[in-house]
Order: structure tokens, then sequence, then C-alpha cells
């Protein structure tokens, strides 16, 4: 009779705060996407009245409604040059800017709130035996 024995050894790493960074890197990609987005519908807001859209067309009402709640707080701020039915809202621009920096500083705080350096990657090292007998086809 043969006896053979069989060894299984797994390995694995770990590393002890990888879902903290992953959750703080999500957040601040989420704050990042979504202050982008605004920042775009106010540029769109400028070149549409840049150029002189109609302010009936539907797409026009839906963007300036959309604007309007998030630039009622630079309404008035400076002048706006017009010509025509062109219109240079410089409020906007303020806007934009000071929106793309709120958003940076609550990436980078959340960042610097949520962030964890990477540490030692743990092994885990797991064996496992077992005898295994076999017959001898002879018997």
């Amino acid at each position: 009779m043969a006896e053979n024995r069989v060894s299984e050894v797994r390995t694995t790493q770990r590393e002890p705060e990888q879902e903290r960074r992953i959750f703080s890197f999500k957040a601040t990609q989420l704050i990042w996407l979504l202050f982008g987005i605004l920042v775009a519908l106010i540029a769109l807001r400028i070149g549409l009245k840049l150029i002189g859209a109609n302010p009936e067309s539907p797409i026009a009402v839906l963007l300036y409604g959309v604007t309007d709640l998030f630039l009622f707080p630079f309404a008035g701020l400076i002048g706006a040059p017009a010509s025509g039915g062109m219109v240079l809202e410089l409020s906007s621009v303020i806007a934009m800017v000071v929106y793309a920096l709120i958003g940076w500083a609550l990436a980078k705080a959340l960042w610097l709130i949520l962030y964890r350096p990477r540490g030692p990657v743990v092994d885990v090292t797991q064996t496992t035996s077992s005898d295994l007998h076999t017959r001898d086809p002879r018997l």
C-alpha cells in the first residue's frame, strides 16, 4: 500500500485600511463630479447667453432654471455687458470660479479627514495537510 501526503498552502494578502482609502477616493470623485457638472452647466449658460440663444427654447428654459438657483448669490454682483441679444454674464464667470474652488476645498478636506496612508501588507498563510492513501491495484 502506497502512502502519499498532500499539503496545500494558501497565502492571502490583506491591507488594513484599504476599504477606507477606497471610500475616501470614491467620495472625492463624487464631489468633483457634482461640482464639475455644475460648472459645466454654468459654462453652457454663459455660452448660450453669449451667442444670443432664444430664451424661449425648452433647453434654454431648463438650463436657465437649473442654474438660476446656483447663480442667485451672484446676481447683480457686477454689470453684464450686452449688445443686441448677446449678454456676457461676468457674474456667472465669477460663480464658476467660486464653485470650482468650493469643490476643490471640499474634496481636499474630505481627503484629509478620511484618507489613511497605505500601511504594510499583512500576509495570512493557511496550511492544510491531509493523508492520501491509495490502494495497490494488485491487491
